[in-house]
């Protein structure tokens, strides 16, 4: 009935008036303004991002002169390659460094401070909850400036620039990810499946740990995948924060590279973070999809079910 409703309206509008206003008053006719405006869009956006990517494999030094395909920037020049050279190494070892000491500390950090917030009412969970969102909203230029004159001047004798400052801004920074999706999981699911433990016998502990948390898995996961994505490629806390070269990461190698003369190993350092954010994301997003798909299929009280034969 719908398409048959469709197709009288269409012939309706197109019986009224000709040519192009008879086109522009014609409601059911194709979005091509819309279409044409977001194709634009994904080209405008997409396509610098391709072009840095294609210059990572050139074969010459010119990041505008294609001259052949080649690895050399990437394994194969002896010196300046991003695997050969010295600095970028470190870099990498230190974004990778940075981004899994985050999100190991981050989630399970994030996750407590989501429950604690669900079960916690009053003003004193307001008051922690804009704390948390604070955070969020806050621009990270001023809470890598904040940090920076706290552990230069408060804190100058327990916390020292380098790798923990870097950390622990870090942390302070992506806590709330992890907070906010897990809340977000956390009021879909209500407190049915705990209440349903506790009546079968479990302590609230037991409750929690076997009933609740496989129910949050994914979003669990999720967070992982977000915190180590938009960590590996932070640039302003980590640059605030940093010492000396060796605790700078990539993105901040990237930046001081780019305002040189740099070689396309500048494009190959860009396109690892790229892959690499994107494979974080992509098995984020599997996890999620498998952990759900489990649940919707009637595993979501498997907790329950276990105690019960325990």
């Amino acid at each position: 009935m719908s398409e048959i409703a469709i197709e009288r309206g269409a012939e309706r509008s197109t019986e009224r008036g000709s040519g192009l206003g008879r086109w522009l008053r014609n409601p059911w006719r194709r979005p091509v303004f819309l279409a044409g405006f977001t194709w634009a869009y994904l080209a405008w956006s997409i396509l610098p991002v391709l072009i840095a990517i294609l210059f990572s494999f050139n074969a010459g030094r010119s990041r505008s002169v294609w001259q052949g395909f080649s690895m050399r920037w990437w394994t194969g020049d002896p010196n300046d390659a991003l695997f050969h050279d010295p600095a970028l190494r470190q870099a990498i070892v230190q974004s990778l460094r940075l981004s899994f000491i985050t999100m190991i500390i981050a989630v399970p950090l994030g996750t407590m401070f989501a429950i604690a917030l669900d079960r916690w009412h009053g003003r004193p969970a307001k008051t922690a909850n804009f704390g948390m969102l604070f955070s969020f909203v806050m621009p990270e230029i001023i809470l890598g400036v904040s940090l920076y004159l706290l552990f230069t001047n408060l804190f100058k004798g327990f916390v020292h620039l380098g790798t923990g400052a870097q950390l622990l801004g870090l942390i302070t920074f992506q806590l709330s990810y992890p907070v906010i999706i897990v809340r977000a999981r956390l009021l879909t699911i209500g407190p049915e499946y705990e209440e349903a433990a506790m009546d079968l016998g479990a302590t609230p502990g037991q409750a929690l740990w076997r009933a609740l948390l496989p129910l949050l898995f994914p979003a669990i996961f999720a967070s992982f995948a977000i915190t180590f994505a938009d960590t590996i490629d932070d640039f302003v806390t980590v640059n605030y924060l940093a010492s000396t070269a060796a605790s700078q990461p990539l993105s901040v190698k990237i930046y001081s590279a780019a305002r040189g003369s740099p070689t396309p190993a500048v494009n190959a350092a860009a396109t690892f973070m790229l892959i690499s954010t994107m494979m974080a994301i992509g098995v984020g997003f599997l996890i999620y999809r498998v952990f759900s798909r489990g649940q919707r299929s009637g595993e979501a009280g498997a907790g329950v079910t276990d105690f019960v034969n325990a």
